[in-house]
């Protein structure tokens, strides 16, 4: 049986990871030789996936897992035990267990496996670990690996072509090209001026999810920051190409919780992870509404980067509206990058805003019911780019929002007409697919 990871690579370090050569560096002979003896006796016992690595402990000898069935987690989990989502319930242990860092005591250890009536596995080792942080954190990416993490609060981005299937095959791969080019360009830009995105993707055969491998509210931050010179990316590409070439995009960005788990190629597991999950659900329903060049920021609430130390243990969660205004000062980092030749000089960027009838200003809340009826809340951002001698506006402008004035008086529930402006919702779905949500109303 082949090895699962390049012979490049360290075990326990996906391939082209950049803190491969610093993670080789720190690690001694013999501990490679235990993290390889851990790696091929995981990958036996993984069996192609069909079973899941849930959490480790270090023995003397070795050590101890806990491996169960692909299904046990899903029929664990529907039996109800406790408040639903509470962390006494099935649901909610699984989620503490395969959330963060998955080594345990043996205490702890040995405590979930009588929760689960599971018996640990032993793995046998030929000298101990050595309790070194680079072998540690090896290990936790084996463990990884081979089973299945679960992220609380984690900022993803969807990029969306629009109109996708209705081009010719060359043009949805040359497109596809365009718009991983565009990422891949932004991070190199990015990089040049010390904002590090560690970023991943996933396609979606007309798109591609998008996250930071890195966690925490400065990586979230960053990922804003990379979201937005993605799209300036793909505008100027767009400007510069004939025909069906560079794709007219639809974009979200949005913080939420997900699974995460790589899926089997061949007889191995996958090198780089997928993830599926709530903040991915809520970022397509979001696009499914939106319009040709749109970009949306959900609705959520997360901690904000660059807080002060002595706050740090009382962090209140910020909403998207502050997430968004606290992102400005980073912008002062992409002066200088150049788009099309042209440095920027200066940017700006921030959600569509309203006039409430005490003439306060506040950002405009939208309102998009998806086809099966549920319903989530959106903001609407606007990007302005000075370059030299050129401007550029992303984004959809306020005057291609819909308005109220949009809506006759018998579209707007009663309770919304007599609320102020800046607390009006909109509801997208009766502009953009009101026949699909009264069909599905009337059933």
């Amino acid at each position: 049986m082949p090895d699962t990871l390049d012979t490049g690579s360290l075990e326990g370090v996906p391939p082209g990871d950049p803190k491969d050569e610093i993670v080789r560096d720190a690690i001694s002979i013999v501990q490679r030789g235990n993290l390889k003896a851990l790696e091929t006796t995981l990958r036996r016992q993984w069996r192609m996936g069909q079973n899941i690595v849930l959490c480790w402990s270090a023995d003397e000898r070795g050590v101890l897992v806990i491996l169960v069935p692909h299904y046990f987690l899903g029929n664990y989990c529907a039996v109800t035990d406790g408040p639903d989502g509470s962390e006494h319930s099935n649901e909610g242990f699984i989620r503490a267990l395969i959330s963060g860092v998955r080594r345990k005591t043996r205490e702890e250890l040995f405590s979930v496996s009588k929760r689960l009536d599971v018996a640990p596995t032993f793995i046998k080792l030929e000298t101990r670990l050595a309790e070194e942080l680079p072998v540690i954190d090896a290990v936790e990416q084996i463990i990884r690996r081979y089973g299945l993490s679960y992220v609380d609060s984690r900022a993803v981005l969807l990029f969306d072509i629009v109109d996708f299937s209705l081009h010719t095959p060359f043009e949805q791969a040359s497109q596809l090209n365009s718009l991983s080019y565009s990422l891949n360009s932004a991070y190199n830009k990015l990089s040049a001026q010390g904002v590090e995105v560690n970023f991943s993707r996933t396609t979606t055969g007309d798109g591609y999810y998008i996250w930071n491998r890195d966690l925490g509210a400065h990586a979230n931050r960053n990922l804003f920051l990379f979201m937005l010179l993605v799209v300036a990316d793909n505008a100027v590409a767009r400007a510069a190409s004939k025909g069906n070439t560079a794709p007219v995009v639809r974009t979200g960005y949005h913080i939420g919780g997900h699974y995460e788990m790589y899926l089997a190629e061949g007889v191995n597991p996958s090198g780089f992870s997928y993830i599926v999950g709530d903040v991915t659900i809520e970022l397509a329903r979001m696009l499914d509404r939106a319009l040709p060049s749109q970009i949306l920021i959900g609705e959520f609430h997360c901690e904000q980067a660059d807080q002060p130390a002595s706050k740090l243990e009382s962090i209140t969660p910020v909403s998207a509206e502050t997430f968004v205004h606290a992102c400005s000062p980073g912008l002062a980092s992409f002066r200088g990058i150049p788009l099309s030749g042209k440095g920027i000089q200066n940017i700006a960027c921030g959600l569509t805003e309203s006039v409430a009838s005490d003439g306060q200003r506040g950002p405009r809340r939208f309102r998009v019911v998806d086809k099966h009826g549920l319903s989530r809340f959106v903001y609407n951002l606007q990007i302005d780019i000075v370059l030299e001698g050129a401007e550029l506006h992303l984004g959809l402008p306020e005057s291609e929002l819909p308005g109220v004035n949009e809506f006759s008086a018998g579209e707007i529930d009663p309770v919304e007409t007599v609320q102020s402006a800046a607390e009006l919702v909109d509801d997208l779905s009766d502009i953009f697919g009101k026949k699909e949500a009264e069909k599905i109303v009337k059933e």
